[in-house]
């Protein structure tokens, strides 16, 4: 038999495949799965991460094809974005030449992998036709209510001249131009998210099958939190303004209030400064600095001080100056603050700086009668001086001192958990008239205007005379313009008078198009739906997502638990309420999976300025420790991520070229568990491609066995129903290096085995259905080859026979004088006289004794048999 030639054998089917039109999504009387990774983004060329990541996805899609299911598995691409902008400006190119170019490569660069991914569906983003009916969305989420507009404070980036999301923030700079990000109010087009804050945290409960870790996350940014909202009198009214309202969720800490802090952007703030430059210009600077919670909590803590002051709601004889600072954000709470040093460590930081009072509101011990009135007045004159925040877990006791002291009947003190001092001190602010209990929601609307031009535009103009005009939904889309430049910063939308300077389509004057460009984010948060109908002349056919929706099993990378996914639960729930999905697909992803990373060794030297130099794999002599160009020797970062910074990517298509895809496939599912990083090494590769060959050369010496009596050999039967047994387990359970590993030691059997042809290839033919989730290529081939018929994918799974997985016999080892020696199979329910009787007789055990007793026999049943000779 020829030599496995993967190229050539996947060639042969990927045609095949496609001529039969093998994955076109069809809706039948069978039950529906619906596959879908996260679609990429064409930066221009696939990664091993693609390969591991759509490898899971096929497997799954293969395997309930098999099962007889209709399957949906499609492709797309994430196409809008800044990259592709950046890219333009710096190469004088086009966005959209430059994203379908790599749409092209790397559609180009997935084919010959051989997923089972239905093209006909596919679709970009940044096609008019995909981002016309968002545009719709729009404008029915806008009549719903959902989409509205606003002034906020926003991530400015002045170089790339666009808002910024917080986590496209780091460390105070911008994601990709690295520039110094300033906080800007601009008037910005915003989702209502958080009107849907507890919906979405009350239905994570109903997840089951996405990961804990991820219901966690997304729970924690939802953030719910109970508070007390009360208002803190000025004791002079000033610039208009009675008072300060503040929301704080620890009420029960009110005795430790030494100062109030309002945000740069609050109203009082922005009337003060209207007539004060000096604070102006104070509050522009400090805008300049960090944006988002992170970065302001480890900012130097600054303040102005603005000479108001305000009367304590708890302690009328106390009053409080009232400061601006840097570190309170005007889009939690009510954007103003109190201040409790002595519990929390950015209020003691900011106290320090300031030589403002620390008080304590609770004690760790019990001191009561003079001593505590003693400790309490001396805590008043600032002593003694805290070095770091007493803080303790919210359900620990402590002794709280003040208005919220819980006694027992008769009368002293008794400690409280903060849970209880909270809701303790709501109840008395509302008993008193000073402020009310309140939910609050750390998820804040989702903002979704971004200055710039390669993104969706959104579907309204601006008329002096009508205001905000949405677009008729005749006219859409509205199609991005071509002719644009990007010879000057800023967003190039904003200088194209043709595309910019439209009628009114409410009164036909003259109006303005909004120049903003929606969140990529949006793009990405109704994608699966509109899969499911992805040439219908509205966002999605109802019928056909009743018929798909929703999706089965979602696959894509942790780093997108939090936005992406919490986005699509909000995006899914605002179709549902304008008519484009139906009831019950609220919840988009039935089951989640996040895979692992793939990483591999990066190599390093030094530059000219002590710079990191990272080199390619192919650039350097692993074995003489050197850069083959210049004979420098390298620095080895072991096993972390890769990415094209690092240069520590491999091509998958070398692999393939060199290996085939089936080996790609294989190696990147069998050597970890899925939802661990993953290294890439070339032994590996080598390892798997040879095992792939030898598996050729088996089929090959199957095809040519001649019949013989023995062909239904009973050990054999028993191994093809482990094999079944196990891997169809490890393919339910996403264990798919189980699954392998079953393979291989299946693979074993069927060469070792002395049955017959015919037992052999019905064998074989079962191993090729086994492994073709993982290898469909080389499955079809040993599959046609062992006499299959049709296509192995189309074939229905194989099922163990449940009476061949019970062992009648078990493996017993034999120990002699503590060494293992032998080992004998005997009846599982043999009694212990008769398995030593076995055992004595091995031949092993024979030579130990020389012709003599043992001194002893001890037989451990099912497990052991130990001969002291």
């Amino acid at each position: 038999m020829d030599r496995y030639d993967a190229s050539a054998i996947e060639a042969k089917w990927q045609a095949a495949w496609d001529e039969a039109g093998l994955f076109r999504a069809e809706r039948s009387e069978k039950p529906k799965y619906y596959v879908l990774e996260m679609f990429p983004y064409p930066s221009g060329r696939i990664h091993i991460g693609h390969v591991r990541n759509y490898a899971m996805g096929d497997v799954i899609a293969r395997y309930k094809h098999a099962r007889g299911f209709s399957v949906l598995h499609p492709m797309g691409w994430d196409a809008f974005g800044m990259p592709a902008e950046n890219a333009a400006m710096a190469s004088g190119g086009h966005p959209k030449t430059w994203t379908y170019e790599n749409i092209a490569t790397m559609k180009g660069q997935l084919k010959p992998l051989g997923f089972s991914l239905d093209w006909t569906r596919e679709f970009a983003t940044c096609d008019p036709e995909y981002y016309g009916q968002q545009q719709r969305l729009f404008l029915d989420m806008l009549d719903a209510g959902l989409v509205y507009r606003k002034p906020a404070v926003v991530n400015w980036d002045p170089v790339d001249m666009t808002v910024l999301a917080n986590e496209q923030v780091i460390d105070g700079k911008g994601w990709r131009s690295g520039a110094e990000v300033e906080r800007r109010e601009l008037q910005q087009w915003a989702f209502a998210i958080s009107d849907m804050a507890e919906d979405l945290l009350e239905s994570l409960d109903g997840l089951e099958a996405w990961p804990d870790k991820v219901r966690l996350m997304q729970q924690n940014w939802i953030g719910r939190s109970r508070g007390l909202e009360m208002t803190f009198a000025l004791t002079a009214p000033a610039h208009g303004h009675e008072g300060i309202e503040v929301y704080t969720t620890r009420p029960d800490t009110l005795r430790g209030a030494s100062f109030v802090a309002i945000a740069p952007e609050h109203p009082l703030a922005k009337a003060m400064a209207a007539d004060d430059p000096k604070l102006a210009d104070w509050i522009a600077e400090v805008r300049r600095g960090g944006t988002t919670e992170a970065a302001l909590e480890t900012a130097e803590k600054r303040g102005w001080d603005t000479g108001l002051r305000v009367a304590d709601p708890a302690y009328p004889e106390r009053d409080h100056p009232v400061w601006i600072a840097n570190f309170v954000l005007m889009d939690y709470g009510t954007g103003a603050i109190f201040g409790c040093p002595a519990h929390d460590q950015r209020d003691l930081d900011f106290a320090r700086k300031y030589d403002l009072p620390v008080r304590r509101a609770f004690e760790e011990k019990p001191t009561g009668g003079m001593g505590l009135r003693l400790r309490a007045k001396a805590e008043e004159e600032n002593l003694p001086r805290l070095q770091e925040a007493d803080v303790p877990p919210k359900d620990e006791p402590v002794w709280y001192i003040g208005f919220v002291v819980p006694r027992h009947k008769h009368g002293e003190k008794r400690p409280m958990t903060a849970h209880e001092a909270i809701e303790k001190a709501i109840g008395w602010a509302e008993e008193n008239g000073v402020g009310r209990g309140k939910t609050q929601y750390r998820l804040r609307d989702w903002g979704l205007s971004r200055q710039r031009y390669w993104g969706c535009p959104i579907p309204v103009v601006h008329c002096d005379a009508c205001g905000i005009v949405p677009e008729k939904r005749e006219n859409l889309p509205v199609v991005l313009p071509d002719d644009v430049s990007f010879d000057v910063p800023g967003n190039p939308l904003d200088r194209h008078p043709t595309w910019r300077d439209v009628p009114c389509p409410a009164c036909g004057g003259a109006a303005r198009r909004e120049t903003d460009t929606m969140d990529t984010f949006v793009d990405s948060s109704w994608y699966f739906a509109r899969f499911t109908s992805p040439r219908a002349d509205e966002p999605v056919d109802v019928d056909a997502a009743a018929y798909w929706m929703n999706v089965d099993q979602y696959i894509g990378g942790v780093e997108h638990a939090i936005l992406h996914l919490l986005y699509s639960r909000f995006f899914a729930r605002a179709m549902v309420r304008t008519g484009h999905l139906p009831q019950g697909t609220e919840e988009p992803f039935d089951a989640l999976f996040t895979q692992g990373m793939v990483t591999h060794p990066a190599y390093v030297t030094k530059g000219d300025k002590g710079q990191p130099v990272y080199h390619m794999p192919e650039e350097v002599d692993l074995s003489a420790g050197t850069v083959r160009a210049t004979g420098e020797t390298f620095d080895t970062i072991p096993a972390i991520k890769m990415s094209k910074s690092k240069k520590n990517v491999v091509d998958p298509m070398d692999i393939v070229a060199r290996y085939g895809a089936d080996t790609a496939r294989w190696f990147v599912l069998s050597d970890s568990p899925p939802e661990r990083d993953f290294e890439w090494t070339p032994e590996g590769a080598e390892a798997v491609h040879k095992f792939l060959s030898r598996v050729w050369r088996i089929a090959g010496d199957c095809a040519r066995a001649d019949r013989a009596a023995n062909d239904h050999d009973a050990a054999l039967e028993k191994e093809t129903a482990r094999a079944v047994h196990e891997v169809t387990q490890g393919l339910e359970g996403f264990g798919f290096n189980k699954s392998v590993a079953r393979l291989y030691a299946f693979a074993n059997a069927i060469n070792g085995s002395d049955a017959g042809g015919d037992a052999r290839r019905a064998a074989m033919r079962t191993f090729a259905q086994l492994m073709a989730p993982m290898t469909p290529h080389l499955a079809e081939e040993v599959w046609r080859l062992m006499g299959g018929a049709g296509y192995v994918m189309q074939a229905p799974w194989p099922e163990a026979d449940p009476a061949l997985l019970v062992d009648d016999t078990v493996t017993l080892p034999i120990q002699i004088n503590g060494k293992r020696r032998a080992e004998i199979a005997v009846a599982k329910d043999a009694p212990k006289d008769e398995v030593e009787a076995m055992a004595l007789a091995d031949p092993a055990v024979v030579r130990a004794l020389d012709g003599k007793a043992p001194k002893k026999v001890i037989v451990v049943p099912g497990r052991i048999v130990n001969v002291v000779a």
